[in-house]
C-alpha cells in the first residue's frame, strides 16, 4: 500500500536504487591532507585562516587519478560514491564562481569535482557530492563563541561584523552551481546541523525546493535538520531521504514512530579518521568490514565506507588492500547484499540473515564454526534447496540423529558426515542461499 504522505511517498520512489545498491564509497579529501592530521585539524588546533593559507599555496595533488579511484570502488563492489566538494574549512574542490578559495586557483589548477564525476560515471557508478553547511573560511560564518570554529575563543573575533544571511546566500549559490554546472548528481550529502544552526537557519525548505526543481531525482541526507523528524510519520520537506548514523550501526536499523522502515546509511571510516592522517594505522580488517556490511543489509541499511586520499591524491595502500579483499568476497557473495534487507527471522547465534526483497531468497551468513550441523530455527520443511552462494554447489539438508528432539528446526552441513565438526568454506562469512518452498 502506497504511503499517503507525499514527502514519504516521493522519498520511497527516489530511494529504490539506493536500497538496491547497499554499498558506497565516501571520499574525504582537501587541504587537510597536507598537514595529514585529519579533516578537523583547523578546529582542533585552532588554526587561523592566515596560518592555514600555506596549505592552499602548496596544494598540488600530482598523483590525483579519479579513474583509479573509480576502478578501486567498482572492484570493491561499491555502487556509488560521495566526494567532499567542500568541507568545513571552506576549500572547494570545484570551480565555483562565488569564491577564490578553490582548487582551480591552486598550483593544481584543476576542477577536481568535475574529474571525479566524469571518472565515476564512466565506471557505471552513481555519484554524490558532500557539501559542508559550516564554513570556517567565510567571513560571514559565526566564529567567536561557535562550538567548532577555529577562532571560537579568539577575542579578536568577538566584535567582528558579519552578515549570516549573506553566508546562507553563498551556501545556496554554491549548491545551485553544483546542480547546474556538473550534470546529473545522484546524492547531495549535507553536513551538519548543531545547536541552533539547523533547519530554517540554513533556509532549508528553500534550499531543498531549489534542489528538487533542478534535479528532482536527487537523494538528500537528513543533516539539514538536526532533529529526528525523518523518523516521524510527518517529516519536513528538508528531513531528508535517508538517515545517516555515523560510526555506528543502529541496533534495530532505522524505523519511523510506527515501525515502518526508513532508508538509512551508516558512514564508516576505514581507520579512525575521515581525512588523511599519516599517523593513523589503526585500520579495520576486511573481515570486520564485510561482517558490518552484512549487518547493515540485514537491518535494511547501507554502508558508506570512507577513504582519505593523501596530499598527492593517492588512496593509502592499506585502504586499497582492504577494498581489494572486500571486493573478492563481494564478487562471490554480492547477491546476498545487493537488494537485500531484513529476513524476518530471529538473529542466529552463528551469524546473520539477509533476504532478497524481490525474490524472497534467504541468505544465511555463517560467521562462526558450528558443533555439528548449522541450525536454522523454525524452517524445517519450508526450504526446497540450499546452495553455497559462492559456487552454487548443493548443501544437503540433513537430520542427524542428535537433532530429533528439534523437529521444527532446519539443519544443514557443508557436505561432511552428520555430527562432524568442520572448517567453514569461508572463515570470514560463508553464505548459504536458501530457497523457500
Amino acid at each position: 500500500m502506497q504511503n499517503s504522505n507525499p514527502v514519504i511517498r516521493d522519498r520511497n520512489q527516489r530511494t529504490e536504487w539506493f536500497l538496491e545498491a547497499r554499498f558506497g564509497m565516501f571520499i574525504h579529501w582537501g587541504l587537510y591532507a597536507i598537514p595529514a592530521r585529519g579533516e578537523w585539524v583547523r578546529s582542533v588546533e585552532k588554526i587561523s585562516n592566515e596560518a592555514y593559507q600555506k596549505y592552499f599555496e602548496e596544494f598540488d595533488p600530482v598523483a590525483y587519478d579519479p579513474g583509479a579511484w573509480a576502478k578501486a570502488a567498482k572492484k570493491a563492489g561499491m555502487k556509488y560514491a560521495v566526494l567532499t566538494a567542500k568541507h568545513h574549512d571552506g576549500f572547494c574542490l570545484f570551480d565555483s564562481k562565488l569564491t577564490e578559495y578553490k582548487s582551480t586557483n591552486t598550483k593544481c589548477g584543476r576542477d577536481l569535482v568535475r574529474e571525479f564525476l566524469e571518472a565515476f560515471r564512466a565506471e557505471g557508478l552513481k555519484v554524490g557530492l558532500y557539501y559542508s553547511l559550516l564554513d570556517w573560511h567565510h567571513e560571514d560564518y559565526p566564529a567567536f563563541g561557535d562550538p567548532f570554529h577555529p577562532m571560537r575563543e579568539n577575542e579578536e573575533y568577538k566584535d567582528r561584523k558579519r552578515d549570516f544571511s549573506r553566508y546562507v546566500d553563498y551556501l545556496h549559490g554554491q549548491v545551485k552551481e553544483l546542480l547546474t554546472e556538473y550534470g546529473h548528481i545522484d546524492i547531495m550529502w549535507y553536513d551538519f546541523s548543531y545547536d541552533n544552526m539547523t533547519g530554517e537557519t540554513w533556509r532549508a525548505a528553500d534550499l531543498v525546493n531549489m534542489v528538487r526543481q533542478l534535479q528532482p531525482h536527487i537523494l538528500i541526507d537528513n543533516r539539514l535538520d538536526g532533529s529526528q523528524s525523518i523518523k516521524t510519520g510527518n517529516p519536513f520537506i528538508y528531513s531528508g531521504d535517508f538517515a545517516s548514523p555515523e560510526q555506528l550501526i543502529p541496533a534495530n536499523g532505522v524505523t519511523d514512530d510506527s515501525g515502518n522502515p526508513v532508508p538509512w546509511e551508516a558512514c564508516i571510516t576505514l581507520n579512525n579518521n575521515w581525512g588523511y592522517h599519516s599517523g593513523d594505522k589503526n585500520y579495520k580488517s576486511p573481515a570486520l568490514i564485510i561482517r558490518k556490511l552484512v549487518e547493515c543489509a540485514s537491518k535494511n541499511g547501507n554502508m558508506l565506507l570512507n577513504v582519505g586520499p593523501d596530499a598527492k591524491g593517492q588512496i593509502p595502500e592499506e585502504s586499497l588492500s582492504i577494498l581489494e579483499q572486500v571486493g573478492s568476497w563481494m564478487r562471490q557473495n554480492g547477491s546476498s547484499i545487493y537488494g537485500c534487507g531484513k529476513a524476518g527471522l530471529p538473529k542466529p547465534d552463528w551469524g546473520r540473515f539477509t533476504r532478497n526483497i524481490k525474490t524472497g531468497k534467504i541468505y544465511a551468513h555463517v560467521f562462526e564454526q558450528s558443533i555439528g550441523a548449522v541450525c536454522v530455527e523454525n524452517l524445517a520443511g519450508k526450504v526446497g534447496s540450499i546452495r553455497l552462494l559462492k559456487d552454487g554447489s548443493e548443501i544437503p539438508v540433513t537430520r542427524p540423529w542428535n537433532t530429533h528432539d528439534y523437529p521444527e528446526d532446519l539443519f544443514f552441513n557443508f557436505g561432511i558426515p552428520d555430527g562432524a565438526t568442520y572448517p567453514l568454506p569461508d572463515a570470514i562469512d560463508t553464505v548459504a542461499e536458501l530457497e523457500l518452498i
